[in-house]
């Protein structure tokens, strides 16, 4: 791209503009402050937790208030320790994805790849960018993927650069595809819908049919945000996101680009690492740490095909690691907002007062506001199965009494766990996606905020509809 922007938009001004930023590390600490803070402030309180299924669930009939339990000054900074610890597997993966793309990168065949898909969909990008998003919401709606969008950014990015599109929309196409359609809408996900389902006592997986259309509208709503973007930033160059990309160094298509045989076998390896975490994850229950090991195991195997050495091997994973820190490091942090809230016992008074402000609403308005307070329990709990456990025991029977099915309850859950994700400061995936591609937090709430206001929006009318059709079986 010999011009990729105009006027005195640079690489330098790139740099700048990021400078000026807030950076999420300094956004997180007070976050963390103020919670602190609010453990002084807020009464304490308690459910009881009995074991279902082998998950801890919250008995809804046992809540009390408890002596206060602040946390003191220095034991505010020993919580940053603690989180992560508790967010070691996640953490773990960043980094050892990080080394295996590394030594895949060493090998030469992403590159090849990127140039081959350049050279196939150069001057097609608006037929490449909605099959990604596709491809990347099924991800999420039928197997729960979240975390591992870290894996597929930072090979999508560049070759969307290639295309003459920008980092920002290469992000938003994998991470709004897989949180923002995908597993928003859950209509197989184990991890929002398997569990919430299990504990309000649905049959796994009912009521499929509300949320294919769910997941119909939201990548419909979805593709066209990012073609709004899409068409502005050809329009005007400037503005373009790029993050961590130097946009001067990014190379024109060659369209009659080959990629060698080496390189052709090695994109096959790639292929079918991808395909084996599909399979592992339905059908073998796989988690991250599965998903690690078939990643390393794949960057070897490219390596050997390509005869990179072992030494050169070992340099690319560890330049690899090296460019995750961030987002490994943001992850962490996050994770000590929850330590601070869960140990300073303020989860179960927010969860209880909430419980008790929703019996107040208009028998109409029940789900809806269900699906409100599960949204801003998400900046608390920004994890599906988390929240599932934490709330679903409290909105279940909680539904019961207030005319609403919990079917119903269930589809509130999931809209307010997944379509906050993508504006909360406590969501770690979000952040170290972010972190990763150098996107500015703030700058990617401000262009995203439209679209999450829209699809709340949507969301509530769905629940609507819900409550009006009586939807079930109950």
């Amino acid at each position: 791209m010999n011009q990729p922007i105009e006027g005195p938009v640079s690489a330098t001004k790139q740099k700048k503009d990021l400078s000026k930023s807030l950076n999420p590390f300094v956004l997180m600490f007070f976050i963390i402050a103020i919670m602190t803070a609010l453990t002084y402030i807020v009464p304490a309180g308690q459910y009881d937790r009995v074991e279902v299924e082998g998950r801890s669930v919250v008995d809804p009939e046992t809540f009390r208030y408890i002596d206060q339990q602040p946390i003191g000054f220095l034991e505010m900074f020993n919580s940053v320790h603690v989180g992560f610890v508790e967010g070691g597997m996640i953490i773990l993966f960043v980094f050892l994805f990080g080394g295996a793309l590394g030594i895949m990168q060493r090998t030469g065949a992403i590159d090849a790849l990127i140039k081959v898909t350049a050279a196939r969909f150069a001057s097609r990008e608006y037929v490449l960018v909605p099959i990604l998003t596709l491809m990347f919401a099924l991800l999420g709606a039928l197997i729960g993927s979240a975390e591992d969008q870290l894996v597929y950014i930072a090979i999508i990015a560049p070759m969307l650069l290639a295309l003459k599109l920008d980092t920002l929309t290469a992000y938003a196409s994998v991470a709004l595809g897989m949180m923002s359609v995908g597993f928003v809408s859950g209509i197989t996900n184990p991890f929002n819908i398997g569990v919430a389902q299990t504990i309000a006592e649905l049959p796994v997986y009912s009521g499929m049919g509300l949320r294919i259309a769910l997941f119909a509208v939201f990548y419909i709503m979805v593709v066209g945000y990012i073609f709004l973007h899409m068409k502005k930033i050809k329009k005007d160059p400037s503005r373009m996101v790029y993050g961590k990309y130097n946009p001067e160094e990014i190379p024109e298509v060659n369209k009659s680009y080959k990629a060698s045989a080496s390189h052709k076998l090695s994109m096959v390896i790639l292929g079918l690492t991808f395909a084996g975490l599909v399979y592992g994850v339905i059908n073998l229950g796989w988690y991250i740490s599965e998903i690690a090991g078939i990643f390393l195991l794949g960057g070897i195997v490219m390596a050997i095909i390509c005869r990179i050495a072992p030494g050169e091997m070992a340099d690319g994973f560890i330049e690899g690691a090296k460019e995750m820190t961030s987002g490994a490091l943001i992850i962490g942090v996050a994770t000590t907002i929850l330590v601070i809230a869960r140990e300073g016992a303020l989860l179960d008074t927010i969860l209880h007062a909430a419980a008790g402000l929703l019996g107040t609403l208009p028998a109409s308005l029940n789900a809806v506001g269900m699906f409100i307070t599960q949204l801003f329990i998400n900046f608390l709990v920004p994890s599906g199965s988390g929240q599932a456990a934490l709330t679903m025991p409290v909105m279940a029977p909680l539904a019961d009494l207030l005319g609403v099915t919990r079917q119903t309850a269930v589809l509130a859950f999931q809209l307010g766990d997944g379509l906050s994700n993508i504006v909360i400061p406590t969501s770690g995936v979000t952040l170290a996606g972010l972190a990763m591609m150098g996107i500015p937090f703030t700058k990617w709430v401000k262009w995203v905020f439209p679209l999450f206001v829209a699809q709340v929006v949507v969301g509530a009318i769905f629940l609507l509809i819900a409550q009006a059709i009586g939807y079930g079986p109950f």
